[in-house]
């Protein structure tokens, strides 16, 4: 009985002709094959959309155009990464998002087949910076900070507060901007970009470079708190630009805003340290969509009742917050919180490019613009190198610390419109070309020293830095010196710390 039942037929065995027409038609393999797949799927989506949408996606239309920027912004950021010198870190992507952008604003018929309107591209922006204080909040890590406090402290605060004073007053005489735009402008310049300083740092250490005195570990953590100082003073200089009524109720305001967004952001992140609870089925994904959630209603709602520096300082403390809540199970939400960030910053790059009309640039803003931002990087420098004296760092390691504080790009493509979406809802024509103005200054920063801070920490850092070896026969570990022959036999790269 057992012996007369019949196993059924797999498929590779049938035979007939499913099988001919298998054996005989070739099957694309490879990369034909990714082509095809994305190929079939992409035209699936754009029916699917055009069905609903209509006009919309087409050539013209605003969706078409935030489609066809998210695509050249990543073909951009791509291109760019694929440029690799030897012994040096690649260039940042984001230099090609925003080239992207800026190309698809100024080329000839281009501009008007991509349109973007500008409620949608202010919308997105600001979901992208929600995105990015959310990240800059769980990215603290409170270990280091203890451990680094006072060090990290000073190359934190100073050099951001004193460049950010340098290039208001130096902006005020040169480019004639008032001084709450001033220092607007001072705030927007004087933050590091954690997109570039973190991914070299992370390289450094995998080499053993620094890590005996914990150089990368500092800049990383010293990083986050410069954004966050950068922000609040950027937000409450904001508020106090457009608010109106008497001088001691603007300053009062101003006040209002960074009292009412930190007590706020308290309040939130003790929620979310309660809510979901740990007994919830997909908890990583509920805490995720939970602090996203808040911190995009945070920047909205903010700018909605008239306190929209509020807003930034809220999303900020809650998500250091429920951070401080959640102790080690922060790691996978701050990783889908990365992948949530992986799809904005092409549209936040790109869409600050696309800000940019080359032709109606005038030449002295750009030149005066130029001298402002070298003059504060100049500034910083100096303060930095000051900064890190009594700190048991070596003349060389000291000189690369202040070379790794000059790159700029992620808050200032992150706040550097903000005040130009608020000038066009105001309507004032001096208040849009302060803005423009801001914004103009914002991008030259980034594309003059992003590039520049990248290939600097690459060239300094094995030639400043010593290399952390740890010697497998007895266990121990030592400094080398930069310059010194390390053999791999004798040596272990050591794993990251961070």
């Amino acid at each position: 009985m057992i012996s007369s039942i019949k196993a059924p037929r797999s498929s590779s065995s049938c035979c007939g002709p499913c099988a001919t027409l298998r054996s005989r038609c070739p099957r694309p393999r490879g990369l034909l094959n990714l082509l095809i797949t994305k190929a079939c799927l992409f035209a699936l989506l754009f029916g699917g959309v055009w069905s609903i949408t209509g006009r919309e996606c087409l050539p013209g239309g605003n969706l078409f155009g935030i489609i066809i920027l998210f695509i050249c912004s990543v073909l951009g950021g791509k291109l760019v990464g694929m440029i690799q010198l030897p012994t040096l870190p690649p260039f940042p992507p984001l230099l090609g998002m925003l080239l992207a952008g800026l190309l698809l604003r100024n080329v000839p018929y281009i501009t008007t087949a991509v349109f973007i309107d500008t409620r949608w591209s202010a919308a997105l922006r600001n979901i992208a910076l929600s995105v990015i204080l959310t990240r800059a909040g769980l990215g603290l890590d409170p270990s280091a900070l203890q451990r680094l406090k006072a060090v990290c402290v000073r190359v934190a605060v100073g050099p951001c507060t004193v460049e950010a004073s340098v290039v208001a007053v130096v902006s005020h005489f040169l480019l004639g901007l008032p001084w709450t735009w001033a220092f607007i402008l001072g705030f927007v310049l004087s933050a590091v970009s954690p997109a570039v300083v973190v991914p070299s740092m992370l390289l450094l250490q995998r080499e053993g470079l620094g890590v005996e005195k914990g150089i990368p570990t500092l800049l990383m953590a010293a990083g986050s708190l410069d954004g966050i100082l950068a922000i609040t003073g950027f937000s409450t200089c904001l508020g106090i630009a457009f608010s109106t009524g008497s001088t001691w109720m603007t300053i009062l305001q101003g006040l209002l805003e960074v009292v009412g967004g930190v007590i706020s952001g308290l309040v939130v992140g003790f929620f979310l340290c309660l809510f979901p609870s740990n007994d919830q089925e997909d908890l990583v994904l509920g805490r995720t969509l939970m602090l996203l959630g808040l911190s995009v209603f945070s920047v909205f709602f903010s700018h909605v009742v008239g306190f929209s520096g509020a807003g930034s300082l809220c999303t900020l403390v809650h998500s250091f917050c429920a951070a401080l809540g959640w102790k080690s199970e922060k790691a996978p939400v701050a990783a889908m919180v990365g992948r949530s960030w992986d799809l904005f910053q092409p549209l936040l790059f790109g869409l600050i490019g696309a800000e940019i009309t080359i032709s109606t640039l005038s030449p002295s803003t750009v030149g005066l613009g130029v001298a402002c931002i070298s003059l504060g990087l100049l500034v910083r420098l100096f303060v930095t190198f000051l900064l890190v004296h009594h700190a048991g760092f070596n003349l060389k390691e000291k000189l690369f610390i202040a070379v790794a504080w000059l790159p700029k790009a992620t808050v200032q493509a992150a706040i550097g419109s903000k005040a130009l979406d608020m000038a066009r809802e105001e309507g004032d024509e001096t208040l849009i070309k302060f803005g423009l103005d801001v914004l103009t200054l914002a991008v030259l920063a980034i594309l003059t020293t992003a590039p520049i801070g990248a290939l600097g920490i690459g060239l300094a850092g094995p030639r400043l830095l010593a290399r952390h070896i740890k010697d497998e026969a007895d266990g121990e570990a030592g400094p080398s010196g930069p310059t010194e022959p390390v053999q791999e036999k004798d040596s272990r790269i050591p794993e990251s710390r961070l």
